[in-house]
């Protein structure tokens, strides 16, 4: 069938996932090629999925399996979860309307078990605790990503890095990701900033491509910034702002 102008927007991870039928496929493929915005956004989905493909494709080292075996001796299963039937909407449907949603979630997974297989010195209690805090980072994105309410704005840094952020109201929370971002360089970070009104308040850290929740309050807030300051954050701006995004409305 044929899809609306407004509609074609929302199919671009649909369709580097491989995911639209013939009809979708085509029309999107017409639609691209006066939409510069979808044409780099498609782009973009289709290098991070080969980026998390290659990340799946090689062999960990042999010493992870035995570390990780003896550590599940110590770590309780917990039930899967299962939403109510209620809240299960049309798998169609659903992907046309959370596709950035699930490439944010499915980033922000690699990132989490990409950082689990690397460490081989942790212990039983160590891998626990990162498990822990890896799931409750995971569970406040999801959260926003899934609220019904969540706006999502994309933007460019100076430093050309890619951003986009995911607010929802209804969490009274806001989540950030970078793609292609520079090493801040020794004695350096990134810092993320909530303007509110004029006055920009400390949002976290992140010194490279990932999600992370942004502090603070951004019910009122009229932009995301992003500057470059000592490591361990400033509580103003030093440095000119990389990026001054507004957000979603």
């Amino acid at each position: 069938m044929n899809h609306h102008a407004t509609d074609a927007h929302t199919l671009a991870a649909a369709y580097a996932l491989g995911a639209l039928d013939d009809t979708e496929r085509k029309d999107f493929e017409a639609h691209v090629q006066a939409c510069e915005a979808c044409r780099q956004e498609a782009a973009e989905f289709e290098a991070t999925a080969a980026r998390l493909a290659g990340a799946v494709s090689q062999t960990p080292p042999a010493a992870d399996k035995a570390q990780v075996m003896a550590a599940i001796d110590g770590v309780r299963q917990l039930p899967p979860r299962v939403p109510a039937p209620s809240a299960v909407p049309a798998i169609g449907g659903f992907l046309r309307r959370r596709a950035v949603p699930l490439a944010l979630a499915a980033s922000v997974a690699a990132a989490v078990l990409g950082g689990v297989a690397v460490r081989q010195t942790q212990n039983g209690q160590e891998l626990e605790q990162r498990a822990r805090q890896s799931q409750k980072q995971l569970d406040a994105v999801s959260a926003v990503l899934a609220a019904p309410d969540a706006r999502t704005a994309h933007g460019k840094a100076a430093n050309g890095a890619l951003t986009t952020v995911v607010s929802s109201e209804q969490q009274n929370q806001a989540v950030f990701t970078a793609a292609n971002l520079p090493a801040p360089g020794t004695g350096k970070t990134y810092q993320l900033w909530l303007d509110h009104d004029g006055t920009m308040r400390p949002a976290g850290l992140i010194d490279h491509d990932g999600t992370v929740v942004l502090a603070g309050n951004p019910a009122d807030a009229g932009a995301v910034g992003l500057t470059l300051e000592p490591s361990g954050g400033s509580p103003q701006p030093t440095t000119d702002p990389l990026l001054l995004m507004a957000l979603s409305t």
